[in-house]
């Protein structure tokens, strides 16, 4: 018989252990054991391997599933099988697994020999890999880099059968990772806590001073700080790295144009789309009012086919005007010779062509008509965040950006976007006008709308 001691051959320092307390410790009442944390460390804390050795001692508690989510399955792979301590120990070394799991690196799947457990590493860029599975317990590194639609999938199922789960991430902007940050401090029953290196201890007050150096030399005094600020200071308000549209939307943010952008109903909607095969499909819903562009809705999904997309479309309540999407939608399918914008006549939406240009150009595009777009903040938060962490790909060994986009999870949100700008110069307004406002009423976020019948409409702005 296998004589249990966890944790194993790691044992949590002061900072860590009220997490470790909240999920792994009430032997009087194992079902008070805490089923939703938010932790915030800056870099070189030690979360992973604290949230690791959690899962696997929560997997002798409870028989089941359990998986270890990051951005990507090959930081998964990096950080966790691969992943050394400062000390010199291999993270996958720290519960003596050869004694206590059989281990499978072909799927970074760890299965728990006393009990049948399993745990797995799992990339969120391929969460739909594990839907309609029932885990247990979960952790979600480095959240505020993964596929927010990834929780959105796995909350319900987590809810159903008391499994719990840990978030723990540094910063990446003001994105889905603040909101929950947000959320966890203003639910009583969530533990939430943000840690930096002024209050961890790990730091001296002149290695800091180094690390800050160290960050300016290699980025620029601008940028250096910046990711000083998020990776050790745990700042929210800190720019994404390479973001694209990170100062149009901050300006935004600060003309109040992101608020509540009522769906003028009568004036019709166009949809613009990025349409994934095997991936995520997404959907902006606009209303052009004279000058203004309105972002009154936003819907993205995977792993469905364009009826379900059009039956989206049909459930909400808009009159619809134009629908475009980008030009593989024309392309053909092997087997039935028909191209996706064929099926979708076929389905009832007769879908236009967005204009094909220079990604370039495109992303210029949108920066140029960004001050112009009004967003729903509740319908489009989703869309918003994308939009905020779409970046440029960095590349760490040469400390230089790529020409071209990093390709994740807001990524589909983004082209859909520029689809939309590149679009916009064909199409006409139609019914109603907003009455322009003088500029400094549109930095005081004052919303002047009026509604006009459509037999007496001004003139307006073409597109």
């Amino acid at each position: 018989m296998i004589k249990l001691v966890a944790p194993f051959n790691f044992i949590p320092r002061d900072y860590q252990r009220p997490l470790w307390r909240y999920i792994c410790q009430d032997k009087e009442n194992p079902e008070a054991r805490g089923k939703r944390a938010v932790a915030v460390f800056h870099r070189r804390a030690g979360k992973d391997i604290t949230c690791f050795n959690i899962m696997v001692t929560q997997s002798f508690k409870r028989k089941g599933v359990y998986y270890y989510f990051f951005p990507t399955y090959k930081q998964g792979k990096k950080v966790i099988w691969e992943g050394i301590t400062g000390e010199g120990q291999k993270i996958i070394d720290t519960f003596a697994p050869e004694k206590l799991f059989t281990r499978d690196n072909s799927e970074l799947k760890l299965t728990n020999k006393v009990n049948g457990s399993i745990i797995r590493i799992v990339g969120t860029d391929d969460f739909d890999s594990i839907r309609g599975t029932n885990p247990v317990g979960t952790v979600w590194s480095e959240y505020s880099f993964q596929n927010p639609q990834a929780w959105a999938t796995m909350r319900p199922i987590l809810d159903e059968n008391g499994g719990w789960a840990i978030f723990n991430y540094t910063p990446n902007g003001e994105n889905h990772g603040k909101t929950l940050y947000d959320n966890a401090l203003d639910r009583e029953n969530w533990y939430c806590e943000k840690l930096t290196v002024l209050n961890s201890g790990i730091y001296k007050p002149e290695q800091l001073a180094d690390i800050l150096r160290e960050c300016i030399d290699d980025y620029g005094e601008i940028q250096g700080t910046a990711i000083y600020e998020r990776e050790y200071l745990c700042s929210f308000s800190a720019p994404v790295m390479g973001a694209y549209y990170g100062e149009q939307l901050e300006r935004a943010e600060k003309e109040n144009r992101i608020t509540n952008v009522p769906h003028e109903v009568n004036a019709k909607v166009c949809t613009y789309w990025d349409i994934g095969v095997g991936d995520s499909t997404a959907i902006w819903f606009v209303q052009f009012i004279g000058q203004e562009i309105r972002l009154i809705d936003y819907y993205e999904n995977s792993s469905f086919g364009l009826d379900h997309y059009i039956k989206v479309l049909q459930n909400k309540p808009y009159i619809y005007d134009e629908h475009y999407a980008p030009h593989d939608m024309k392309v053909r399918e092997f087997g039935s010779g028909q191209s996706r914008i064929d099926t979708a006549r076929a389905l009832g939406v007769n879908f236009k062509i967005a204009p094909k240009m220079r990604l370039e150009d495109g992303i210029d595009a949108v920066r140029r008509m960004l001050g112009q777009c009004w967003f729903d903040k509740t319908k489009c938060e989703y869309g918003i965040n994308a939009l905020k962490n779409y970046h440029r790909k960095y590349n760490e060994d040469s400390k230089t950006y790529s020409e071209h986009p990093d390709h994740d999870w807001s990524s589909h949100c983004a082209d859909a976007f520029r689809y939309l700008a590149v679009s916009r110069k064909q199409k006409k307004t139609e019914g109603l006008v907003y009455q322009d406002a003088a500029p400094a009423d549109m930095m005081l976020g004052i919303n002047s709308y009026r509604s006009y019948p459509t037999d007496d409409v001004p003139s307006y702005a073409q597109f």
